[in-house]
């Protein structure tokens, strides 16, 4: 190379007309890089001889390439400038990186404490959630605990009031004494034993210190292995009659203590609330015992007032008699029916059937007052109407709230005919010596003691030789399901139905009267029957 010259890489520069179009690869830079960024002499080795040879001919361009035109082409630089620009570029671009860098990073910290946030928010959500559910657990196993006792209180309480309902049906001691094992065993109690004081002792005439402690004291005493801890309840040993399974003794007190309740446990103990129901059900149990003893005493009395006033039957010339009375066997109606016959200074005989309203002991003074008071009458009068007039008057002004009923009838001996009256009163039958049977269906008078003045009238039925009459009170014939009529149709049938033979044996006619009528073990009203049976021919 001459001195002076510049070197050739030079020469083609600047042989190159400035704002000339260069090749493709010289238009389009590869990203990331600049032209300034290789030395000229390596570009000029990469491209190939032709278009280096071409490039420092102006107009000339590679055969088959169309002529590229750069519009942003820049006028060539100064050869020293383009690496300052290069590193220029490349800090702003360390610095841009720089720059992306500190904002991912203030996005990474940003982004971790929002992690961070959102995980504690996500754990206090947890604790919240989790207590809500401890809570909600706590509040079901509340309401199951609570619609337990519910449940348990309503069977309590259900049977409570069965239990009472089965004691209190019945006003005889045996009854009530009798349910009691069935009601509790074995779901309350695996055994009863029930000590009365007015009871004899039976066989083994042994009780348990807890019933002996509960009679003496009259508080509920609970002997057991181990302390009941029951509510209003003394804890004593276990008792030697049973020493494995607990005992519960309550007093059966109304006014006075009668007697004690002994139950054995269904198991290994009492349930609290169980006895405080078994508490409560003794009480009713002795206020039941206590009206069945009471109801017994005044039935006693009641039945014996009755037939203390129920004479023996006189004997009568030509006539025989037979009677019967049945007290009643439900409920205290007793005390208001009775028969009488007894002779007049005439020599006739009035036989007299009658039936008190109301029953119990009451109803039985009242009947022998009727009874006395006809007694009386009769001495002045033998008339039946005029003395069942006297006897109206009487009750009407002297017991104004009690009625009565009653038949008389009178016998003269010699004489076929029956004279009779009846103060509302079922009718009498007659059966004549065939068998045939007529009902006395003479409308009676009112009954007696009704607030309206009345005179009664006097009837007469032939009674033939070897007749029958049947007098009688309305528990003889009167249903409540059925009134009375059926009942009298029923009597006349069995009457005339009878043998003669049968009716020679007057009281074993009475009873073959009795049985097909009052058939059934349970009464509710007393019964009374009286028959008259004239000598045959």
């Amino acid at each position: 190379m001459a001195a002076g010259q510049p070197p050739r890489a030079a020469q083609r520069r600047s042989a190159q007309p400035v704002g000339a179009a260069r090749g493709p690869r010289s238009a389009r830079p590869r990203p990331g890089r600049d032209r300034g960024d290789r030395p000229a002499g390596r570009q000029q080795r990469r491209q190939p001889r032709a278009r280096r040879h071409l490039r420092g001919r102006p107009g000339l361009r590679p055969p088959g390439r169309p002529p590229v035109t750069a519009p942003d082409a820049r006028p060539a630089e100064p050869e020293g400038t383009a690496p300052a620009e290069a590193v220029l570029a490349a800090d702003e671009r360390t610095a841009a990186a720089l720059r992306r860098l500190d904002e991912t990073e203030r996005q990474l910290r940003l982004h971790r404490e929002e992690l961070h946030q959102t995980n504690q928010g996500v754990l206090a959500l947890h604790a919240e959630l989790d207590a809500a559910a401890r809570t909600q657990r706590a509040l079901l196993d509340a309401e199951r605990a609570a619609r337990g006792e519910a449940e348990k209180a309503r069977r309590l309480l259900t049977f409570l009031a069965d239990a009472s309902a089965a004691v209190t049906a019945s006003l005889d001691q045996e009854d009530i004494l009798r349910c009691l094992p069935e009601l509790l065993v074995p779901e309350y109690a695996s055994g009863v034993d029930i000590w009365l004081f007015d009871e004899a002792a039976g066989p083994a005439g042994a009780h348990s210190a807890a019933a002996v402690a509960a009679a003496r004291h009259e508080r509920p005493q609970h002997a057991g292995p181990r302390p009941g801890a029951l509510p209003g309840i003394d804890d004593l040993p276990p008792s030697a009659l049973s020493p494995d399974r607990p005992l519960l003794s309550i007093p059966l007190t109304v006014r006075r203590t009668s007697g004690v309740l002994t139950l054995t446990a269904p198991g290994d103990r009492f349930d609290a609330d169980t006895t405080v129901m078994l508490v409560e059900l003794a009480r009713r149990i002795a206020i039941a015992l206590d009206n069945a003893r009471r109801y017994e005493q005044h039935r006693d009395t009641a039945e014996a007032l009755q037939r203390a006033q129920l004479t023996d039957l006189p004997p009568a010339e030509g006539l025989r008699l037979a009677a019967r009375y049945l007290p009643a066997t439900r409920g205290l109606n007793i005390g208001g029916d009775w028969y009488d016959a007894f002779p007049h200074p005439d020599g006739s005989l009035l036989t007299v059937v009658g039936d008190v309203t109301g029953h119990g002991l009451r109803a039985a003074v009242i009947m022998g007052q009727l009874r006395t008071a006809l007694r009386a009458y009769a001495l002045e009068d033998d008339s039946p109407a005029r003395i069942l007039t006297r006897l109206h008057r009487m009750l009407r002004h002297q017991q104004p709230n009690l009625y009565a009923t009653a038949v008389v009838a009178r016998f003269r001996p010699g004489d076929p005919r029956v004279v009779w009256a009846a103060a509302g009163h079922p009718p009498a039958l007659v059966r004549a010596p065939g068998g045939t049977v007529r009902v006395l269906d003479t409308r009676p008078g009112v009954m007696l003691g009704v607030p309206l003045a009345f005179e009664y009238e006097d009837h007469t039925a032939e009674l033939p030789p070897g007749s029958t009459l049947v007098l009688y009170t309305d528990g003889l014939v009167e249903r409540r399901s059925q009134g009375i009529d059926p009942g009298i149709e029923l009597l006349g049938r069995t009457l005339a139905a009878l043998d003669e033979s049968v009716l020679d044996d007057l009281d074993g006619c009475a009873e073959s009267l009795l049985k097909p009528l009052v058939h059934d073990s349970e009464r509710d009203d007393d019964v009374c029957i009286l028959l008259c049976r004239t000598a045959g021919s």
